[in-house]
């Protein structure tokens, strides 16, 4: 895992403009903080951070491959799990394999394939590649956007880099903020419309899509995407085949050079993963998997039990570590450490995001470095098997909105007054959850339950799902520390999304289909726990705190925060302890407390980025 940066620009000389290249790579340290590498040549620069997890010595980037045809560059951010396979067909066709690096597989196999070699890769990836047979640069980004890569284009260069704020580095590179990043922050974040980022000009390469950049301009595709059609398998073969593909897609993601575990919450998700690594483990020999989960100070004494928040984790991950014989480490996290990692938080995602539900990630990654590299997480499994209430609340399936997020009026009204007369956000709002639906492929043969189903299995895959992948890979990596999530794998997604909806929810549970296939080496304590969301802290002291915090910025009329949304109404959810906001400001979890740490990370990002708003 790394993070590159690189500009192309055909109609000047840019070989001498290192320093910009170095002043790019600089603001990705903490995604690569073991190695850097820089390439430049007339008509390209590329510059790479590295995080070593796959051979030290063979996996150095920028790699460089000479062919009679031409030179090839690569900067790359990721891993592919289907490298043995890649291998096995470059060597039948006379390629040379010097390492047992993937970023050389990945080379070759573009060398080999050219741009179709994206039909060809399982992994989580973002890599840039120059070409020099072509004179182009190749770009791509794996099929769910777990790994970032965001660009702009600029007075004829193309600048491009794994997060947003390498971009900035390059001179003339604005930080704006229109009616349109107004829009995405206030309306659709934490999440964020595929392609746009809150700032002007500047986009992300779309999940599933590459890019070519020539001499004739940039020229984007898609790749790939769910399709739907009939599913014919019988539900003991459906069994079967998911069986095998969950195994499949966590065993080929253990392979690492550096310490490795699995994040255990004792919910159903995380259960699985450990348990095929765990065997595993078991099966090669290797000493006892490695486990972490995360709580906080004194949350057994504060827990307070609701619809979104059933049970808490401890015993449930004592049961499971105990039962697969893992090598169990607990975190605990207290409420100072929390609110104070609201802004690194910010930072590492380069706007506000889901406030301490990401400051706790980004602090139980932290901790966990320590003793190890790369960890396997449960993440995904409720947007491709149907395990949010979402999916089964009336009120949702009908609100006509993004179901996680339907506190539009509470959102139009915390804009300032002045902001709010010129943008209506349920328009906007609107506009972008009819254009996401449009590309929903509904059957003839589909019940009108599963043509529900898809709609809304579409929308928190393509919007909520990549809130959370972004999450994941910004607060991990702002640690060094990398993040696999098996449930991600394009082919269990693919499969799954054609299974009948009245399977999935099977005997009307969420996630009732991947229930019933655990039931057979799973404690039924695990399989028949209510879905438990990521936990976060009960403990009264973190209002206290946060609330602190919030009442200190109001306190400054001139913060910028006040500019930007209204004051009054800000107040208002102070003197009530976020009782003013009456719905979560996103998802399940960002209520009262979560969402004045979402202020509080509002105004850190004014102060930090500060942003020209051009309303």
């Amino acid at each position: 895992m790394c993070g590159f940066v690189g500009f192309v620009n055909f109609k000047k000389d840019i070989s001498k403009d290192k320093i910009i290249l170095e002043n790019m790579n600089q603001t990705l340290s903490k995604r690569g903080p073991d190695e850097e590498g820089y390439y430049l040549d007339k008509s390209v620069g590329l510059a790479h951070k590295r995080l070593i997890v796959i051979d030290p010595e063979g996996g150095k980037q920028p790699m460089i491959e000479k062919y009679s045809f031409g030179t090839y560059v690569i900067v790359y951010n990721g891993q592919i799990y289907n490298t043995k396979e890649l291998k096995e067909t470059l060597l039948e066709h006379d390629f040379t394999i010097n390492t047992h690096s993937d970023t050389e597989i990945l080379l070759k196999s573009y060398i080999y394939y050219g741009k179709d070699v994206v039909n060809y890769l399982n992994g989580i990836f973002a890599f840039a590649i120059w070409d020099t047979s072509k004179n182009e640069l190749f770009l791509a980004r794996d099929h769910f956007g777990v790994k970032p890569l965001f660009y702009t284009l600029l007075n004829d260069t193309l600048i491009f880099g794994s997060e947003i704020k390498a971009l900035f580095k390059y001179p003339g590179v604005e930080k704006i903020v229109d009616s349109q990043g107004i829009s995405e922050l206030f309306g659709i974040g934490p999440a964020h419309t595929p392609g746009i980022t809150v700032f002007k000009d500047i986009f992300e390469l779309k999940p599933a899509h590459f890019a070519v950049y020539n001499t004739s301009g940039i020229h984007i595709e898609r790749y790939w995407k769910l399709h739907s059609k009939e599913h014919t398998d019988s539900l003991g073969k459906t069994c079967e085949h998911l069986k095998y593909l969950l195994n499949d897609s966590i065993t080929r993601q253990l392979v690492s050079d550096m310490p490795l575990c699995t994040f255990l919450s004792g919910g159903l998700d995380s259960s699985i993963i450990t348990k095929f690594a765990a065997d595993y483990y078991k099966s090669h020999g290797l000493p006892p998997l490695d486990t972490y989960s995360i709580d906080y100070v004194d949350n057994d004494k504060n827990f307070v039990k609701s619809d979104f928040q059933p049970n808490s984790d401890p015993f449930y991950v004592d049961l499971i570590s105990k039962r697969l014989g893992t090598n169990h480490h607990k975190i605990v996290i207290d409420t100072p450490e929390l609110a104070d990692s609201l802004e690194d938080a910010m930072i590492a995602r380069d706007m506000p995001g889901m406030a301490d539900i990401d400051s706790s990630l980004l602090l139980f990654c932290k901790y966990v470095k320590k003793d190890m590299t790369v960890s396997l997480t449960g993440e995904c499994a409720d947007e491709i098997f149907g395990g949010y209430p979402w999916f089964f609340r009336e009120d949702a399936l009908k609100s006509n909105t993004f179901p996680w997020s339907i506190s539009i009026k509470e959102r139009q009204h915390l804009l300032n007054p002045s902001i709010g007369e010129k943008i209506n956000l349920k328009d906007y709002i609107d506009y972008r959850y009819n254009e996401s639906l449009s590309e929903v492929e509904i059957l003839d043969t589909d019940s009108k339950e599963t043509a529900e189903k898809r709609k809304i299995s579409h929308l928190t895959l393509n919007w909520f799902m990549q809130t959370l992948l972004d999450r994941s890979d910004r607060m991990a990596m702002y640690n060094g520390f990398e993040l696999r999530v098996p449930f991600c794998d394009y082919r269990l997604a693919e499969y799954v999304w054609n299974i009948p909806w009245e399977w999935k929810a099977l005997k009307g549970r969420e996630k009732g289909l991947l229930r019933y296939i655990c039931k057979d080496f799973l404690p039924s304590e695990i399989v028949d726990r209510k879905k438990s969301p990521y936990p976060k802290t009960h403990n009264p002291t973190y209002l206290a705190k946060v609330k602190g915090m919030l009442s200190k910025i109001m306190e400054n009329k001139n913060a910028p925060i006040n500019n930007l949304l209204n004051r009054e109404y800000i107040l208002q959810i102070l003197e009530t302890d976020g009782k003013a906001f009456t719905r979560p400001w996103f998802g399940q979890l960002m209520v009262g407390p979560q969402l004045m740490a979402y202020l509080i990370q509002v105004n850190q990002w004014l102060e930090k980025y500060e942003p020209k708003i051009e309303i």
